[in-house]
């Protein structure tokens, strides 16, 4: 069976009840004919390849015996999950035989060739789990637990038998053989029951490899029995910054921090992995991000001095040097790591290394003229291939981040692109394969919303809706080459991320959708039939004791600017569901008007809005206030056209009354402009009365983002000949820190029709900043006119 022989469309009747109600679906098998209406425990994430609802339910009784068909490890590892967690709902106990009579079966079906797929058969008289092997039945016996109450996952008792069970057949296989979750516990570090808890996520969304990012220049999480210094002095900082890196000065919470695992410990966690059929993949970053193993062992570095671990988030300039004394210590690390992870793949880092110590280094200097290398990203590459023989040497495969393409790549390594898709089309195309994780779609540390009570994250932007709009095969890609992108990965980086309840508020519900971008047919794939899904999902998350961000309920508001008329969209990913909003301020209640139509704004106005269900609000408000000048609506032309990427809402967004957030510059009220300054000719329409022009502008200079050098205003009657009024190289910055604005007041009695408007971008950003000597940039918001 193949995943592209089948298609998954759920089509869902206009009747929605949120998560106990009585939620309806109707789905079509690979005819596509409708199958009839089944209740709401048939709402698979991820979506399977088929699914065909039938009538009746099967009843789970006390008492009732799960068969498997031989007395091996992988079919008791099977049978155990799900007799464990029955036991856990009901109170009751499931015993596992060697039968295939008994009301619950798992057996082999040699015709399923496809390692991880399934057949999942429920009548009124037997549930059936098919597949070729024990993983395969695995991931139906998680397909089976999605059909039950959502109570039954959870970690105490909380079902009566019997227990109904829809009537259903399921058909299923993975598109991706690479499913990954990433989890960064260099920054903060999460004790062995969360990492389990995080493993029990990844199982029931059938994720099948765990990402461990165990080293960082803020610490170093694993025990290596040879330096004990590595876990001793590497795994704890002094102390950690208080706020985002951005702000300045840096202040700090003056209290030690840290924290590893023993071996005892990542032994007891791939084994708790390996019982849910998940491979753990350590990371070792090298050659940089090794700040936390220099202050542990300073001979490790160019510098041969004593550094402390790092407290601030970034990247440090300490990196491994490249001397036999360090690739010994590295052979020998890898030892130890090795023989406490059996998976396939040793993953190395090679991502963000400065290669200024390197540049400074005469032993680095020499050792390139040496080996007869280019540079010192022919040295990064000649590090990694080093590497790589000890790691191939150990029957292991090496993979890093897209940097180890630089300085060409290690033969037989595989890529996990990062940096956008580029790096990863480059590496299929020369044959190796890859892991797409770019930060647009993949990196759940970013904003998931744009509502100020967003808890502190490191900056961006990906709503829920973006990751699942995730594909990881490019167009661009010749065909001949998709086969060498294996899959697609979740990344979790903690830097914002100190505690476990945010740690899962953060990766859910965007790793639900990740989850069936990498599972489910590409074909059919559609966001508002996930959400239909995703409404009863958000009881199965809560049942396993997380708290996931109910962002997915908050309606989301667009304000738009044209010819003087603002009006105010709105909408939400929730079917079934009805807005309500106000323009006075106060919060909306299920009274207040609902939303049909756009909304007229005629003058300063703020909208709130926000999703009921049953007349009972869900998620938070959508917050929206139109502060009124007179360019609103008006005419506007760029001179230059800003970077794509920070391009969203158009010219008109620096005209249309919205400010953009003060705590992140990705949303579409920010238009960014890289190493080029910001021109525009606001065209008012006629010659009236201006007072002052106030520019408002974003700074994050960790972001390599620059309040402006200076502002220039002139005006004009005709758009030809203009008349410079005013310059200023003042900033007002805000309290926030970020957002500042520059007002040019214009003289007495000025009237124009035109306004030009110049801000001047800072250039190459100077020695003392992140991003030293590159093209800084300038985000500009709202031009205001009075």
């Amino acid at each position: 069976m193949t995943p592209t022989n089948y298609c998954s469309r759920f089509s869902v009747p206009s009747l929605l009840l949120f998560i106990f109600g009585c939620l309806l679906f109707s789905s079509c098998g690979e005819s596509g004919d409708a199958s009839g209406v089944v209740p709401a425990e048939i709402a698979l994430i991820p979506a399977p390849v088929q699914l065909q609802p039938g009538e009746g339910t099967f009843s789970l009784e006390k008492g009732a015996v799960i068969g498997i068909p031989a007395d091996e490890e992988d079919w008791n590892i099977v049978a155990t999950q799900l007799s464990r967690q029955l036991e856990i709902a009901t109170g009751e106990l499931f015993e596992v035989q060697i039968t295939t009579e008994a009301p619950i079966t798992i057996v082999v079906d040699e015709s399923i060739e496809d390692g991880e797929a399934y057949r999942l058969s429920v009548t009124e008289d037997q549930i059936a789990i098919s597949a070729g092997n024990a993983r395969g039945a695995f991931y139906g016996v998680q397909s089976l637990l999605q059909l039950l109450p959502p109570a039954a996952l959870a970690r105490q008792k909380q079902l009566d038998l019997p227990l109904p069970i829809p009537v259903v057949t399921v058909e299923d296989a993975p598109r991706f053989s690479y499913r990954g979750m990433h989890l960064d516990v260099g920054r903060h570090f999460f004790d062995t029951e969360a990492v389990k808890r995080f493993l029990d996520l990844m199982a029931l969304h059938k994720y099948n490899t765990f990402h461990w990012h165990l080293t960082e220049d803020q610490g170093w999480r694993i025990e290596i029995k040879q330096y004990p210094k590595l876990t001793e002095v590497g795994g704890f900082r002094k102390e950690t910054l208080v706020g985002h890196f951005s702000e300045q000065p840096h202040e700090f919470d003056g209290r030690r921090y840290g924290g590893y695992y023993t071996q005892d410990e990542v032994r007891e966690i791939v084994a708790y992995a390996r019982e849910r059929f998940i491979t753990v993949v350590p990371e070792i970053e090298l050659p940089g991000h090794a700040q936390a193993a220099i202050a542990a062992y300073p001979e490790l570095g160019c510098l041969d001095e004593p550094v402390e671990v790092m407290t601030v988030w970034g990247v440090s300039e300490n990196v491994y040097c490249p001397t036999e004394y360090t690739f010994n210590f590295l052979e020998n690390v890898i030892d130890e790591v090795v023989a406490l992870f059996p998976g396939e793949y040793f993953h190395i880092g090679g991502d963000e290394c400065p290669k200024k110590q390197w540049e400074e280094s005469a032993f680095c200097q020499e050792l390139i003229k040496q080996k007869g290398l280019k540079d010192e990203f022919e040295l990064q590459s000649y590090f990694i291939r080093r590497v790589e023989e000890m790691l191939t040497a150990r029957g292991k495969r090496l993979i890093g981040w897209d940097e180890i393409l630089e300085g060409g790549l290690a033969p037989n390594a595989t890529v996990m692109s990062w940096r956008g898709m580029q790096g990863g089309i480059e590496a299929a195309g020369e044959g190796h394969d890859v892991v797409m994780t770019p930060t647009d779609y993949c990196y759940l540390d970013y904003y998931q919303s744009q509502n100020p009570d967003e808890p502190l994250a490191i900056g961006g932007f990906l709503p829920i809706e973006k990751v699942y709009a995730f594909n990881p095969v490019p167009d661009e890609l010749a065909a001949d080459k998709r086969q060498h992108i294996i899959g697609a990965q979740a990344n979790i980086w903690t830097e914002y991320i100190p505690t476990v309840d945010q740690l899962f508020y953060m990766a859910y519900p965007r790793a639900s959708a990740m989850a069936e971008v990498l599972w489910s047919p590409a074909e059919g794939r559609d966001f508002s039939d996930f959400s239909e899904r995703l409404i009863p999902h958000f009881a199965r998350l809560e049942a396993m004791g997380i708290k996931p961000a109910f962002r997915f309920f908050d309606p989301n508001g667009a304000i738009s600017s044209i010819a003087g008329d603002v009006e105010v969209s709105l909408s939400n990913n929730v079917p079934g569901s009805t807005i309500h909003f106000t323009l006075d301020g106060t919060d909306p209640t299920a009274d207040d008007a609902p939303y049909t139509a756009p909304i007229s704004i005629t003058g300063t106005t703020t909208v709130k809005a926000g999703t009921f269900i049953n007349r009972v609000q869900k998620g938070k408000n959508w917050t929206g206030h139109i502060q009124w000048h007179q360019a609103i609506g008006k005419s506007i032309a760029l001179t230059d056209q800003p970077a794509e990427k920070y391009s969203r809402g158009g010219a008109s967004s620096l005209i249309n009354g919205v400010f953009g957030s003060e705590r992140q510059f990705g949303d579409q009220e920010w238009l960014g402009f890289e190493g080029k300054d910001l021109e525009v000719v606001i065209d008012l329409g006629s010659v009236m009365p201006v007072r002052e022009v106030t520019g408002r502008f974003f700074e994050d200079t960790g972001a390599w983002i620059h309040f402006p050098a200076r502002l220039e205003v002139a005006i004009s009657n005709d758009g030809t000949q203009y008349s410079g009024l005013g310059e200023k190289t003042t900033v007002d910055r805000k309290a926030t820190g970020k957002v500042g604005t520059v007002t040019i007041s214009l003289p007495a009695e000025t009237t124009t029709r035109y306004v030009k408007v110049k801000a001047y971008n800072q250039g190459n950003i100077p020695e003392g900043y992140a991003g030293a000597g590159y093209p800084a940039w300038l985000f500009a918001g709202e031009l205001v006119v009075n």
